[in-house]
């Protein structure tokens, strides 16, 4: 069996959009149990990236967070760099979609999807 930890929203916060964009995801997709998963990974313009995929629930040493009615999961090295994060979902055309804002990012590309720490 899967080991993991349970975090709070001190790790990772769900606003309002997200969490209604979220549940209608996992609905669709016939897991309404399942959870967003957040990760950082190496590269964008400026040197981390966020990436984002639905999933059934925590894989081993994850850490999963239960927030405004969703569950998100971290890894252990990702929840380094999202500690403190907001999660919202927008409806723009340009910019839409889900975006974390960061505060412990140090630099923020103008595109939006990759910051630095």
């Amino acid at each position: 069996m899967d080991q993991y930890r349970i975090g709070n929203e001190k790790l990772i916060r769900v606003l309002d959009a997200a969490s209604a964009r979220l549940r209608g995801l996992l609905e669709k997709q016939g897991r309404p149990q399942g959870a967003l998963r957040v990760a950082v990974i190496g590269g964008g313009c400026s040197g981390l990236q966020y990436k984002m995929d639905l999933v059934d629930g925590p894989a081993n040493r994850d850490i999963i967070v239960e927030s405004n009615r969703v569950r998100v999961v971290v890894d252990p090295k990702s929840a380094l760099f999202v500690s403190g994060s907001e999660l919202d979902f927008s409806d723009d055309l340009q910019k839409g979609g889900f975006k974390v804002t960061n505060p412990n990012a140090v630099a923020h590309c103008s595109c939006g999807e990759s910051f630095s720490a």
